[in-house]
């Protein structure tokens, strides 16, 4: 894995010939579509040091039981929780994409209880939790923006929880399906949005419902005779947005994006 040390007041990170502008720009986007932050609030958030990694597909971030220093913040790609019961078996816990903290609960919790991992290749800032820590206690809309996060972090797992426990097959693919495209920017409304990349395998999907990759592949397949969706590989078109929020018993206010 490549890492490199980055001053808080970079401008541009390359990787390969993209370039990657202020790494906190996904951050505070993100923050600011449901928190009040003013000038100087973006400031202490952008004076954050930072590390950067580059993480393999697999890779990873934290494991179950490890001491915790940083957050980390998906730059790039994507990165998914997880945990092991006592015979191996994984069970997903939530998936994170580009201008997610994965792991705010470390600012309390020094001792991580699950793994963390890039679901393919990801670039990740390390931030300090002692450099978050000192701008929560200076920086109340800054604490107050950072809570709110972590609150729907946790009404999401609410939502998995439901989604695994009590929706069948076809329902909780439909729903995996609706959050991932929910998450990006909201409803799709145009052709450019119906289309999206699946950045998961199949045996990701079946970890993340409780089913088996043969499970998955079925219900995909379902989905599709339903004319919801399209497929090629991991490249889908939802068809029938409505239609699939329907199948999906998909009410997207435990997003809170408003």
């Amino acid at each position: 894995m490549d890492q490199q040390t980055a001053p808080h007041d970079f401008d541009q990170a390359k990787r390969g010939a993209h370039v990657l502008e202020d790494p906190f720009v996904p951050l505070l986007a993100k923050l600011q579509r449901v928190s009040h932050l003013d000038e100087d609030d973006l400031l202490a958030i952008r004076a954050w040091p930072i590390r950067m990694q580059n993480v393999r597909g697999n890779g990873y971030l934290l494991r179950d039981g490890q001491m915790v220093r940083d957050c980390s913040l998906v730059l790039e790609g994507h990165a998914f929780r997880s945990k092991l019961t006592g015979v191996g078996q994984r069970q997903i816990l939530s998936f994170h994409r580009r201008g997610d903290i994965v792991d705010l609960h470390h600012l309390e919790l020094r001792t991580a209880d699950h793994n963390v991992q890039a679901l393919n290749e990801a670039r990740i800032a390390w931030i300090p939790i002692d450099a978050i820590r000192a701008t929560i206690d200076a920086r109340p809309n800054v604490a107050r923006a950072l809570w709110r996060d972590s609150l729907i972090d946790g009404s999401i797992q609410r939502e998995w929880i439901l989604n695994v426990g009590r929706r069948d097959a076809r329902t909780r693919i439909a729903h995996l399906l609706c959050e991932l495209i929910y998450r990006r920017e909201g409803p799709p409304l145009d052709d450019a949005q119906r289309r999206f990349e699946l950045p998961m395998s199949q045996e990701q999907i079946a970890d993340a419902t409780a089913l088996t990759p043969v499970h998955v592949n079925r219900m995909l397949q379902n989905l599709e005779a339903e004319q919801l969706i399209a497929r090629e590989r991991r490249m889908f078109v939802v068809q029938d947005w409505d239609a699939l929020c329907r199948v999906a018993d998909f009410d997207p206010a435990y997003l809170h994006f408003d």
